[in-house]
């Protein structure tokens, strides 16, 4: 999971932090009450930390778990607080899983040579 260490984030960082497009992101904004990232004077939108972190959620709803946009605004608006634990518990786990998977190419690599 990427360290989020700035305090704004413009949308294109967003979207390739967290492999979306732009136009979904737009879309997203306009779908869920949640997600309203600022804007500056130019009209540029500007992620926090929070906005990113209920995108990283919206995406796990919709692109991993596969629910409809109305199921994960019901997950979001009734289930925060868990959604956030799990999606963070799941992450976790899926980073372990890559590490392990990393490890175990190279000793099969290190056992042929």
């Amino acid at each position: 999971m990427d360290s989020l260490d700035k305090k704004f984030y413009r949308i294109g960082d967003v979207a390739e932090m967290l492999e979306l497009s732009q136009p979904t992101l737009r879309f997203w904004e306009k779908e869920f009450s949640e997600l309203r990232p600022r804007r500056n004077a130019g009209g540029t939108r500007l992620y926090t930390p929070n906005d990113v972190e209920i995108v990283r959620l919206i995406k796990f709803l919709v692109k991993d778990k596969g629910l409809t946009l109305d199921g994960a605004r019901e997950h979001l608006r009734r289930n925060r607080r868990n959604l956030d634990r799990t999606h963070r518990a799941i992450t976790r786990l899926q980073e372990i899983r890559a590490r392990l998977v990393a490890l175990g190419e190279a000793l099969d690599k290190r056992q042929k040579s």
